[in-house]
């Protein structure tokens, strides 16, 4: 019998295993930095202890397996989380009062710069037309750069426009689009990535080492809640770099990634031969093998594929000019061993992916069942499809912070009151028994697990018992909403040793004060993590 490197003793385990059908789980043993057994402590002491065996009591604690965030963006973010953070600023007159004084300092450091911010919420502009000239003396004449929460909308300023050099309509391969006048000037709103795209090619990049530095904060701070890995839900071939830069130098990479890289359907033949030659990249801590495609692009600015056309008349264009070469991006990658995960926010888009899917097959040899990202407006009847097909439903239940309980919210006001009421349906996915896996979509939600563990059972504002609930009959329970944050993210990615503790299993451990799973959902989010374990190896966290 092999010699455990440590036992883990006298903390409750959750293995989120129920199929070994024991409750009286205290100890773990860990070799080479996976499980090698469990069970009560003197069977396991008998079984595994040696000479060199360390133990480590964590004797009135609970242990978790390491949660993992299953749709994040930390390198990206890091790029776009520029500037001044306007979240939950809902009040114009605020947020122009930030603006001139961020203007002012960029006045005072630099000559050519730029006034940049994000987390701004639709909200904010009470239904008005996004327009430049709302922040143009704001930004004291600046070029200057605003995204919205979701990262799919931007408003420029009118110097911000001209820097950019944005002066008219531009046709692109996908729906985005310069939003113009009827003179056809740009008003300064930008729907998705291809349409801000050249103002950021003319602003400074950070620096590679500045760029490491950044993300690897980030992810190491994704240890204090818990969360052991995640999945990059954007990336190119520099991502992959930073990754390998980042797990090959000191300790390694503080979490275990899978990352994803981006096909647009501007991508040439050769483009997507050279990300197709990346399939297989990866380190200790990190690999490849994981495609993003994009079905649409949000609600609140029309650009969401809906059956039924919004309350604005919008609506009903997906990502692609054609929806056939969508599929045949599908077929492609997933012949080339791809797993894919599409951007799919609109019930048509979630429908017409799950097409896709069925079309090509939904999965490629050996890899895990293809996946779907947000699914934010789910029609019951492709809820009854994903079951049959095994796709995985990937959704971020904290966004629902951003509706109003009146329905004014863009979001909701676009849907309308029937079709909003099945928004973010996670309670409908779980009971039909379709695959779950729960995420934050940093920075566009909080990096801390609980606040989505909290907003998964609660569907209103933690600590706030009077604020209103969402859908009060898709709420999940703490369990489920936990199992999201493990095992379901764990196989929405394809790797059975994670999200679990078992014989065999990686050694990724989370250590809780309490019980998480018998937490309120207000108290989650005040329920230390006490440490992490990555391959074994311990990290405490301050309470």
């Amino acid at each position: 019998m092999t010699s455990a490197d440590i036992i883990v003793e006298g903390a409750r385990v959750r293995s989120m295993a129920p199929a070994d059908g024991r409750d009286d789980v205290r100890s773990i043993a860990v070799a080479d930095g996976r499980v090698i057994g469990v069970g009560d402590r003197s069977e396991i002491a008998a079984a595994f202890g040696g000479a060199a065996t360390r133990m480590e009591d964590l004797a009135g604690t609970v242990v978790t397996p390491g949660l993992i965030d299953a749709h994040l963006h930390p390198i990206q973010g890091v790029e776009l989380t520029q500037g001044v953070d306007l979240g939950g600023i809902l009040d114009l007159r605020e947020i122009l009062e930030m603006l001139r004084a961020e203007a002012g300092r960029v006045r005072r450091e630099s000559t050519d710069g730029w006034v940049r911010a994000w987390n701004l919420d639709y909200a904010a502009f009470a239904g008005a037309p996004l327009r430049a000239e709302l922040i143009d003396e704001a930004v004291d004449g600046l070029p200057a750069l605003l995204f919205f929460f979701d990262f799919h909308t931007a408003l420029a300023s009118t110097a911000g426009l001209r820097r950019g050099g944005v002066v008219g309509p531009r046709s692109f391969d996908d729906t985005s689009e310069i939003v113009v006048d009827h003179t056809g000037r740009p008003t300064g709103e930008l729907r998705e990535d291809s349409a801000y795209q050249p103002l950021l090619e003319t602003m400074p990049d950070l620096s590679r080492d500045e760029t490491l530095e950044a993300a690897r904060a980030t992810l190491a701070r994704m240890r204090r809640s818990g969360l052991t890995g995640g999945a990059i839900m954007d990336g190119n071939s520099a991502t992959l770099d930073l990754l390998e830069a980042l797990d090959g130098s000191g300790s390694g990479l503080p979490v275990r990634i899978v990352s994803a890289m981006d096909v647009k359907p501007s991508a040439t033949a050769d483009e997507r031969a050279g990300i197709a030659a990346q399939r297989d990249r990866g380190g200790a801590r990190w690999r490849a093998g994981l495609i993003k495609l994009y079905a649409d692009g949000v609600i609140d600015t029309g650009a969401g594929w809906l059956y039924e056309p919004d309350t604005d008349g919008a609506g009903l264009a997906g990502f692609w000019g054609e929806q056939a070469a969508f599929v045949d991006a599908v077929q492609e990658f997933t012949r080339a061993g791809f797993q894919i995960a599409t951007h799919a926010i609109g019930d048509r888009a979630v429908g017409e992916t799950i097409t896709a899917y069925e079309t090509v097959g939904s999965r490629a040899a050996g890899r895990a069942p293809h996946r779907i990202e947000h699914l934010e407006c789910l029609d019951p009847s492709d809820i009854v499809r994903l079951v049959a097909s095994g796709i995985t439903a990937s959704m971020q239940l904290p966004h629902m912070q951003w509706r109003i309980p009146d329905g004014s919210d863009e979001w909701s006001r676009r849907l309308g009151p029937e079709r909003a009421a099945r928004g973010w349906n996670a309670g409908s996915v779980v009971r039909a028994g379709a695959p779950l896996a729960l995420g934050s979509d940093w920075p566009i939600a909080d990096l801390d697990a609980r606040l989505g563990l909290a907003w998964s059972v609660l569907r209103r504002t933690p600590r706030d018992p009077g604020a209103h609930v969402y859908e009060p009959e898709e709420r999940l329970s703490m369990a489920e909403a936990l199992h999201g944050y493990t095992r379901g993210a764990a196989l929405a990615q394809g790797d059975a040793d994670l999200g679990v503790i078992r014989a065999g299993s990686r050694a990724d451990f989370a250590v809780w004060a309490a019980d998480p799973v018998t937490a309120t959902g207000d108290e989650i989010l005040d329920l230390p993590v006490l440490a992490t374990y990555l391959d074994g190896v311990r990290a405490d966290h301050a309470v």
